[in-house]
């Protein structure tokens, strides 16, 4: 089974786009980014237990990375950039790293994180996850994510922009969420900041100028990173015009 997906052509000539939702996103996520982006193929994935592919389950980053090579496989798709966001990010920085993804042209991150340094902090994201996940899977979603957009990450959201995701969000399947959130859980994705130091494809970082959090990460990252003016940690939503203007000089270096 493929992953759902929203493939647009382009230039036949140019490596595709691929981009990867954050966490109870989906395909139409990026949309906003991609459409000024068209003179390249895009293709807008869901990733599994999102959207489309809700029923789709997977137990560790290597399955979701088996998926998206399979999903990749099936539209022909043979050199692409991946861009990712957020979960997303953490997909395409493991599959770039770990799963050798065939075709890789270059990498595009945006506030994604590496990976955990230490086993307490992995124990303490464990125990976390967990927490998330059971309240996922027994409470209703618009109060779950309720809480889940007050956690320190989003303290740059205004009430209105919270009310806004938390009615985007509350149409998850809560239980595919809960699956995934554990399967791609910081606990158990190594740190990945030596493979990705001896990568041998572009790799760029974005974030937001209120993202305090993710300002550092890139910080520490062996990596190019572009700060998004007027943005916290979804910068692609918040200001899709300056992301789309980042990955066009990216792409056009």
């Amino acid at each position: 089974m493929t992953l759902h997906a929203v493939a647009l052509a382009g230039d036949v000539d140019k490596p595709w786009l691929v981009f990867l939702h954050g966490f109870s996103g989906d395909c139409l996520e990026w949309q906003g980014v991609g459409a000024q982006l068209t003179g390249y193929s895009r293709l807008y994935i869901d990733l599994p237990g999102h959207g489309g592919s809700a029923d789709i389950l997977v137990a560790s980053f290597d399955e979701v990375c088996r998926e998206l090579q399979v999903t990749l496989a099936s539209h022909n798709i043979l050199s692409c950039w991946l861009v990712g966001y957020s979960l997303g990010g953490r997909v395409a920085m493991y599959a770039a790293s770990q799963a050798k993804l065939v075709g890789i042209r270059g990498l595009v991150v945006e506030g994604g994180h590496p990976g955990l340094q230490s086993d307490e902090a992995r124990a303490e994201r464990l125990q976390s996850d967990s927490q998330w996940a059971k309240r996922f899977r027994t409470e209703p979603l618009a109060q779950v994510f309720d809480a889940w957009y007050r956690q320190p990450v989003f303290a740059s959201l205004s009430e209105r922009e919270r009310a806004e995701l938390v009615a985007l969000r509350a149409d998850n399947n809560g239980p595919r969420l809960a699956d995934m959130l554990l399967a791609t859980s910081l606990a158990v994705q190594p740190d990945l900041r030596a493979a990705l130091s001896s990568r041998d494809y572009p790799f760029w970082y974005l974030c937001g100028e209120r993202d305090a959090k993710f300002r550092a990460v890139a910080e520490g990252l062996a990596a190019s990173y572009h700060l998004i003016p007027d943005a916290g940690h979804n910068a692609h939503r918040e200001n899709p015009a300056a992301v789309a203007a980042c990955l066009a000089q990216i792409l056009n270096d």
